[in-house]
C-alpha cells in the first residue's frame, strides 16, 4: 500500500471528502500520528485511506479551517431555494422588517 504525505494546501476534493467523512466533528488527539520525515522534522498528521493509498494529511490550523469551510459549503447546498416552488415570494418575510 502506498503512503503519501499531503499538506493542506495541496488537498484534492477527494481527500477532503475522506477527511470530512472520517472526522465529521473534527479530529482529536488520538487521531493524530506523529513521525519524523526524511529531513528529521517532526510531522503531525491524520490518516485517511483509499483502497490503494494511505494519505497522511499534515495537520495545522489551516487544515481545520479548510475542513470546516468545505463541510459548511456542502451543507449550504441543502438550503438553496428550490425554484420549482410555486409559493408566492410575498410570503417570505423581509429581514429588514420588524414583522417577525
Amino acid at each position: 500500500m502506498k503512503r503519501v504525505i499531503v499538506d493542506y494546501s495541496k488537498l484534492t476534493s477527494d481527500i477532503l471528502d475522506l477527511l470530512v467523512e472520517k472526522f465529521p466533528s473534527g479530529y482529536g488527539y488520538r487521531d493524530i500520528i506523529t513521525f519524523k520525515n526524511a529531513k528529521d522534522e517532526t510531522i503531525r498528521a491524520v490518516e485517511v485511506r483509499t483502497e490503494d493509498t494511505i494519505y497522511l494529511v499534515k495537520i495545522s490550523l489551516k487544515l481545520e479551517e479548510t475542513m470546516e469551510d468545505y463541510d459548511a459549503d456542502e451543507d449550504n447546498f441543502d438550503d438553496v431555494y428550490d425554484d420549482t416552488d410555486t409559493g408566492d415570494m410575498e410570503d417570505i418575510p423581509d429581514e429588514s422588517s420588524d414583522d417577525y
